[in-house]
């Protein structure tokens, strides 16, 4: 059987419907209660061929009618994704879209939508997709593959139709920030209060000050404000005084690893608040990025001497939380793991690719200014890990994306076998126009 399609191979996938023609909709098909549009078939077609992959209209009604059945069934065993979960899925895959980007403002304008559109127009959506997950994940649960399956699986695949793997690279880092100098950090301290006093004393107004004085670029353009926030959006510090404050209350200035803020709550519904605030980002000096270069130099100087290991000195000195415990390597958006090919590292930092092309694997480059996730700047060193030549897989080489590979398959039978077994209890109507489809599975009786 083909492999199951019906969930995104992209972070940015469910953003498709913006950027396709609009068609007239109806409905060409329904499994169980839930129905199957035009419009979510001419999705597929246009998701698939991002990915690329050719799908006539056939395939991709047929990938539906599989997630729709696999929802229809999450619903009847009241499997259950709650809104902190749409919420936290959302913004994590929005936050990947807008690095893409460069900012919010970029993003927005591209698409004539505001972050708080995005979100009303897509929870529904992204909850199905959840659901779907949930349930596939449910059918699949505790499948494995041995180590002699994987070979009987690589082993089945003709010589000439083994995947060509392209070259790929593992690049890792150690970031250091810089420690921002006392008296700098007190003069943003100071800024921030003096604007909110002129706020209160009524000097100013809240929008104009942030339009004028804010740093966060996402919110700043539009007088400081986030709509429809909910607990978990934003930071710890942040949601602690945004949900303890009452409408129109300036806040006391507060501090998180952005730097100071003030806010000021416009609305509040229950749980969700529309919240304006202004963020000011003290920045390090020159000798305070020095002094980070410096101790970096000397971390580098240790890797290169076998004084320290990589994998040590990035759980000892890195401020990168997110790769630190890891050797400091660095995850593929695209693909969950540490290896790149190098178109892919170049869209996510280009600075990294000129970096690297000096570099020889177990080489350790010079420090390099970096940005760190909360927007402050800081040093890294950069190292390669490993690079491979563009060749035919093997075991040797390519086990662990081979034993994914022969894993997939596997569940897709499983998947396969329940599928056969739901079609022949679910109520399934397709429009007279899919009829003469070759389906893999009689949908139609």
């Amino acid at each position: 059987m083909k492999r199951l399609y019906f969930f995104c191979l992209f972070t940015f996938c469910f953003l498709i419907a913006f950027t396709q023609p609009k068609v007239l909709d109806a409905v060409v098909a329904v499994v169980g209660g839930s129905p199957i549009l035009q419009s979510e078939v001419e999705s597929k077609r246009v998701q698939a061929k991002l990915d690329s992959v050719e799908y006539d209209r056939c395939k991709a009604m047929e990938d539906l009618l599989y997630q729709k059945l696999l929802l229809a069934q999450a619903i009847k065993d009241s499997v259950e994704i709650t809104d902190e979960q749409v919420e936290d899925e959302l913004d994590r895959r929005l936050r990947y879209y807008i690095q893409q980007f460069g900012s919010v403002q970029a993003f927005e304008i591209f698409y004539g939508k505001n972050i708080e559109k995005f979100k009303e127009e897509f929870r529904r959506e992204l909850r199905e997709v959840l659901l779907v997950q949930r349930m596939q994940a449910k059918i699949t649960d505790g499948i494995t593959v041995s180590p002699s399956e994987v070979k009987e699986f690589f082993s089945a695949i003709p010589a000439d139709s083994i995947p060509l793997i392209n070259a790929e690279i593992e690049v890792g880092h150690i970031m250091k920030k810089a420690n921002i100098n006392p008296e700098l950090k007190k003069y943003a301290k100071e800024k921030i209060e003096s604007i909110r006093q002129d706020i209160i004393a009524g000097r100013k107004d809240f929008a104009t000050a942030a339009i004028i004085n804010s740093e966060d670029p996402g919110s700043a353009p539009k007088g400081g404000l986030y709509s429809n926030v909910q607990r978990g959006t934003f930071v710890p510090e942040f949601d602690a005084v945004a949900f303890r404050s009452k409408e129109k209350e300036v806040s006391e200035v507060f501090e998180t690893d952005y730097g100071y803020h003030v806010l000021m709550v416009e609305s509040r519904r229950g749980e969700e608040l529309d919240v304006r605030h202004i963020l000011i980002t003290p920045q390090p000096s020159p000798d305070d990025l020095l002094k980070a270069k410096t101790f970096l130099d000397s971390i580098a100087d240790l890797v290169r001497k076998d004084s320290i290991s990589i994998t040590e000195a990035s759980s000892r000195f890195s401020d990168d939380e997110e790769t630190k415990l890891n050797g400091g390597l660095i995850s593929n958006p695209y693909t969950g793991s540490t290896k790149f090919e190098m178109d892919q590292l170049s869209q996510i930092d280009p600075t990294l690719v000129f970096t690297i092309d000096k570099l020889k694997t177990g080489e350790t480059s010079a420090p390099a200014i970096t940005q760190s996730r909360d927007g402050k700047q800081a040093y890294h060193i950069i190292y390669v890990k490993n690079r491979t030549e563009p060749h035919r897989a093997n075991l040797k080489d390519d086990y662990q994306r081979i034993q994914d590979e022969a894993l997939a398959q596997k569940k897709d039978k499983m998947v396969n076998v329940w599928i056969k077994k739901k079609i022949t209890s679910t109520y399934i109507r397709v429009a007279d126009e899919y009829k003469n489809c070759k389906f893999d599975n009689q949908w139609i009786n």
